[in-house]
């Protein structure tokens, strides 16, 4: 996630949210009598058991995160580890930790922490998971979750033979707002889906010290931005069946802009965009034949939910009251997971992350774009 993004983020919980009910259409111009949207079924972040976190990499998102569980869950930050002692400290001195570390190691061997929050960047997800995993912790990885499926997949697999809690750090995936999509991909409201269109740019401007444009940093649009768009897409229509794509590479190489069509094995298409060079709308859409839903900007973030009906009826909008906070919901859905015994969460399974890891590296073999040491 880009620490030059200005983003928001939603609060807790909006369990008892209940969308403001419109009149519905008749079946023949709304296209369903049933044209409301449910009320999100988000469990309170609050209520998850407390783990104790130690956190690699305290850069912007990590700072964000600790912010967010600070708040609005049990959860407890006892540690922090960066490669500057000096960061380190000054991120435990903000955020009241009390351990902090100039090698990831050392977090480690911190016998008081739990689960590891990898938040470093995307050229260093691989091995700061796996020194974690191997270490006996549970891990909740930043997205994209590593610079490429290969090195996924052998993450899963050490996981698998440690017997640890696994997870892609994809906040959308535990929204309140997401789970009314899903309750409304669930029920069929929809009819057959057949389109989604999801896009994600900003304006980065062109700095080769910037993390985004560091090919040695896994930089470009692709990981960091087009991401969120993918993992939608994926989170609505499965599998992919096809995946082809155009892009322009910035100026240091890395994926600049890209632009993506997906298709399922029935022959519904995403449309999928992402860019470092201009800000772009960053909303979502699900169209099926019978309703669409419209998400707003931006729709990876706590945003509202629009029911259209296929004569463009507005049928009921689901809206939420705050809109920060929200990297709260997935460290609650981590301490809840690891609580009951599981390796690995529903919401974001391991098998789908993998999935999406060969859509992107599909997605850059066909715009070119490599990173050092691939």
């Amino acid at each position: 996630m880009s620490q030059a993004m200005a983003i928001t983020f939603p609060t807790l919980p909006e369990v008892s949210l209940v969308a403001s009910r419109l009149t519905p259409g008749d079946g023949e111009r709304g296209g369903d009598r049933r044209s409301s949207l449910p009320a999100p079924r988000t469990p309170d972040p609050l209520q998850a058991p407390a783990l104790n976190w130690g956190v690699i990499g305290p850069g912007g998102i990590a700072s964000a995160f600790t912010e967010s569980v600070r708040a609005y869950t049990a959860q407890r930050v006892v540690a922090v580890a960066s490669r500057s002692t000096e960061r380190a400290r000054a991120f435990a001195a903000r955020f009241d930790v009390p351990a902090a570390y100039g090698d990831h190691r050392e977090l480690l061997e911190d016998r008081r922490v739990q689960v590891v929050y990898v938040a470093s960047p995307h050229s260093e997800h691989f091995t700061h998971a796996l020194d974690a995993i191997e270490a006996g912790k549970h891990v909740l990885v930043e997205k994209a979750f590593t610079r490429n499926a290969g090195e996924a997949e052998h993450l899963v697999a050490v996981a698998e033979r440690r017997g640890v809690f696994l997870m892609e750090a994809m906040w959308t995936r535990f929204l309140p707002h997401i789970d009314v999509v899903r309750q409304v991909l669930d029920s069929g409201l929809l009819g057959d889906v057949r389109t989604v269109i999801a896009d994600h740019g900003q304006f980065m401007p062109e700095d080769a010290a910037h993390r985004l444009y560091a090919p040695e940093l896994a930089g470009g649009a692709l990981l960091d931005l087009g991401v969120y768009p993918v993992s939608f897409a994926s989170m609505v229509l499965g599998p992919f069946a096809t995946v082809t794509a155009v892009g322009t590479k910035a100026f240091t190489g890395v994926d600049g802009q890209t632009s993506v069509v997906v298709t399922n094995h029935e022959g519904a298409h995403g449309l999928l965009s992402t860019t470092l060079h201009a800000r772009t709308p960053t909303t979502a859409t699900i169209s099926g034949t019978r309703a669409r839903l419209e998400l707003d900007g931006a729709f990876y973030a706590p945003s509202s939910v629009r029911l259209i009906g296929r004569d463009n009826e507005l049928l009921d909008v689901h809206s939420p009251s705050r809109l920060d906070g929200g990297l709260c919901f997935e460290a609650a859905e981590v301490a809840r997971c690891v609580s009951a015994g599981r390796r690995e969460s529903d919401l974001m399974p391991l098998a789908e992350t993998l999935r999406i890891m060969r859509a992107l590296d599909d997605i850059r073999l066909t715009v070119g774009a490599r990173f050092p040491g691939e």
